[in-house]
């Protein structure tokens, strides 16, 4: 699935990830392709870890923002990377 990580200032990264687990305010959840259509807030100061298709993990640490999660997709607005 395609992954895509922004902030009102540059688009941070596109990615073709297997897995990605949100730090959503509710807890942090995960998703992989197929994943059911879902708006979580991000939990500020969280994580956002990707592992991409060819096994490469990386983290991203978010302040406040949005995720917006679908079958083949998911993009992260955060308001900034720390």
């Amino acid at each position: 699935m395609k992954f895509n990580l922004l902030t009102p200032a540059k688009h941070v990264a596109e990615l073709d990830a297997a897995y990605v687990n949100i730090p959503g305010d509710a807890g942090d959840f995960g998703v992989r392709p197929g994943h059911m259509p879902l708006v979580s807030t991000l939990r500020e100061g969280g994580t956002v870890e990707v592992t991409e298709t060819t096994g490469t993990k990386h983290t991203f640490k978010v302040t406040a923002g949005f995720a917006d999660i679908r079958a083949d997709d998911v993009t992260v607005l955060a308001e900034a990377i720390q």
